[in-house]
């Protein structure tokens, strides 16, 4: 994976950074806790810092005691200068998989499976190829990323097609599920099931694979059905093969840094066929409705407490102190107290992160319109943790 979201590299297309800013873990430590947050200018100027860094633009909005402050800075288009909007609609990436996560446990309320059930009960057949086995990862190990198996994007064909220029001639090709699997059955798994943990994006195409074989019913439709419709979030989609980014939006740009020498060309690739993320991150929203979003969810509106109990079971990354991984779901310790819960996901020029309090009063989504640099680990220490 990336070291931060705002640099994808092969791999990381719909990857989070392990150790930047989904984990929001590189953060100073500043004197004012979290409850106490009523201002927001530190968190404007990580933002003014982030487009001084390189990044065109940043959108995003927090929630707290005070009500609903919005931020942008730089711009949403190159060409013509516009500036971006705080109501921007985005493509989300990796926090895609906290709504497929929260499918599943829905679903496991519902006792319409076990999240310990093994995934060849569901996909007999489809994990199956140099050493991965099914019948031996659970659906669990999927939505933790326990189960070893091999991450589909960082394979060298899916990668020259995707993350370098051979994008530009394939960004409107359609994948199906069955062939993002088998890309990645074509190698080893990472480790044995359960030995460790390492980011797979197969784990959550896998996993809307078990929505649907469960409802009946495709992912998408299920997070509609069950999350969308139900919170209002208006500005969320699961796009399907529609290239396009709804309005009000602002142009996505990438370096395509995957290439073997890669140059400071700045290519606008705002479209492009989101099957290639698959349940793993394909997801179009804005910074209010993932706000809405994780409160809602952190506050108990989504799953049953024993469902969020599970999501929040968190399993620690290797290297990454103070932050672990849950269902979908990952546990940041802040130093100045407390903890926040989220996510981050990067795509082909779109870097987002969307974090939360515990007890969901406190949230911030943030958007930057370009993939190559930016901090947003320190906007997010400026909103949760800022200086006096």
């Amino acid at each position: 994976m990336a070291v931060r979201t705002a640099r994808p590299v092969r791999g990381a297309l719909i990857g989070i950074a392990v150790a930047g800013a989904l984990t929001a873990t590189a953060f100073a430590a500043p004197a004012q806790a979290a409850s106490e947050r009523s201002d927001h200018t530190g968190t404007q100027a990580a933002m003014d810092a982030a487009v001084k860094d390189g990044v065109p633009g940043v959108a995003g909005q927090a929630i707290d005691k005070s009500g609903r402050w919005k931020g942008t800075s730089g711009v949403g288009n190159l060409r013509t200068g516009k500036p971006r909007s705080a109501h921007d609609r985005y493509r989300v990436g990796s926090i895609t998989k906290t709504f497929v996560s929260t499918v599943l446990l829905q679903l496991e309320a519902e006792g319409k499976l076990d999240l310990d059930d093994k995934v060849a009960e569901w996909l007999p057949g489809v994990v199956e190829g140099h050493g991965h086995d099914g019948s031996r990862i659970s659906v669990r190990q999927l939505l933790n990323h326990t189960s070893g198996i091999f991450d589909y994007t960082t394979d060298d064909g899916f990668g020259q097609r995707v993350f370098a220029k051979g994008f530009l001639k394939h960004r409107y090709d359609t994948w199906t599920p069955e062939q993002l699997v088998k890309i990645a059955m074509g190698h080893k798994p990472t480790f044995e099931p359960g030995a460790s943990w390492s980011y797979s994006n197969t784990n959550y195409v896998l996993a809307g694979m078990i929505v649907e074989k469960v409802s009946g019913r495709p992912y998408a439709d299920e997070i509609e059905r069950r999350i969308i419709e139900p919170l209002g979030l208006h500005a969320t989609t699961s796009p399907g093969t529609d290239a396009s980014v709804p309005k009000p939006s602002s142009r996505a740009y990438s370096k395509l840094s995957a290439e073997p020498k890669p140059t400071d060309k700045t290519y606008d690739v705002t479209e492009l066929n989101p099957t290639l993320a698959s349940a793993a991150g394909d997801m179009i929203s804005d910074s209010g409705d993932l706000n809405r979003f994780y409160s809602a969810l952190l506050r108990g509106k989504l799953l049953p407490p024993a469902q969020l109990k599970e999501m929040k079971d968190t399993v620690p990354i290797e290297g990454v102190p103070n932050v672990s991984y849950g269902l979908g779901l990952m546990r940041n310790e802040l130093p100045c107290g407390g903890v926040v819960w989220g996510h981050s996901g990067g795509i082909h020029g779109s870097s987002s992160l969307a974090l939360t309090t515990t007890d969901g009063s406190h949230s911030l989504a943030l958007n930057f319109n370009g993939d190559w640099s930016g901090d947003s680990d320190a906007v997010a220490e400026a909103e949760f943790c800022p200086k006096k």
